[in-house]
């Protein structure tokens, strides 16, 4: 069976993440030079050491390094999405595999489970083809779920708390500029510069925030939401298969997971198929 996961090994390349990022910067400076302004005006690398430093450190502090360390893993995915087939394949997969175990029994699911990737499918096979009882199975595989949700959401934890303090840091960067400025006011015509590039640090702060990590949160909160619901699709397949039940009715079952109404359109197909043999015999 194909891995089938929301997560874990990058994938194919995440336009909407790139898009997005190359868009909020672009409005962002694209509006500066508008007004006027010089790319140069945000260039400070004073205040991008002390809002990153900062930031860092106010997360190290508040989360276990286990934890900072998992949601760093997380980034390859944001950017280039999961591996993996989606709802439509697995569920064709699945009714495969139903088929197969009318044929030749539950015990020829030892093969696809060994050859999984996805130790959540290898785990929901492996069971099934040993014969577990289907409650004893769905609850494993329910706390399997459990389990996984709650890395995702403590690794988005990570970011979001990254989020909130990093507009603090950058005001705490603005006013540290402030004091330099204000050592200098006997020179007046640099006080209004000095305050102009005392304030980049907040911008650094709140753009940090809202373009980076805030947003990372989320689409590490989305993903936890697709790997939900393609692990449900194949526990519920997983189940059915191992109950013995019809591959029509595995098709029905799993047609509610598929957006495009893939496994619906194949049964149809199918029923036509047949349809056409009856009429020609």
């Amino acid at each position: 069976m194909a891995k089938a996961t929301g997560g874990g090994v990058a994938g194919r390349i995440d336009w909407c993440t790139f898009g997005g990022l190359a868009l909020a910067f672009a409005g962002i400076l694209g509006g500066l030079v508008l007004e006027g302004g010089h790319i140069q005006d945000v260039a400070q690398v004073t205040a991008a050491a002390i809002v990153l430093g900062g930031t860092v450190g106010a997360v190290l502090i508040s989360k276990p390094f286990d934890s900072v360390r998992s949601a760093w893993r997380r980034i390859p995915e944001v950017l280039f999405g999961p591996a993996g087939p989606g709802a439509d394949e697995l569920a064709g997969e699945l009714v495969g595999l139903a088929k197969q175990v009318r044929r030749i029994g539950i015990a020829s699911l030892e093969n696809q489970a060994m050859e999984a990737k996805d130790p959540f499918v290898q785990k929901a096979l492996g069971l099934a083809a040993d014969g577990v009882d289907s409650r004893e199975l769905k609850r494993i595989m329910e706390m399997e779920l459990e389990t996984e949700q709650l890395r995702y959401q403590t690794d988005a934890a990570v970011f979001e708390a990254g989020g909130g303090y990093s507009p603090t840091i950058g005001i705490i960067g603005a006013v540290l500029g402030l004091i330099q400025v204000m050592k200098h006011l006997d020179r007046l015509e640099e006080v209004g510069r000095g305050i102009a590039v005392a304030f980049v640090a907040t911008v650094y702060g709140v753009a940090l925030a809202n373009v980076i990590l805030l947003p990372i949160a989320a689409k590490i909160q989305a993903r936890a939401q697709r790997a939900q619901e393609l692990h449900e699709l194949i526990l519920n397949g997983v189940l059915a298969i191992a109950a013995g039940t019809n591959p029509r009715l595995v098709r029905l079952q799993l047609d509610a997971y598929c957006s495009s109404g893939q496994v619906q359109r194949e049964q149809e197909a199918e029923a036509a198929g047949h349809a056409r043999v009856a009429r020609i015999g």
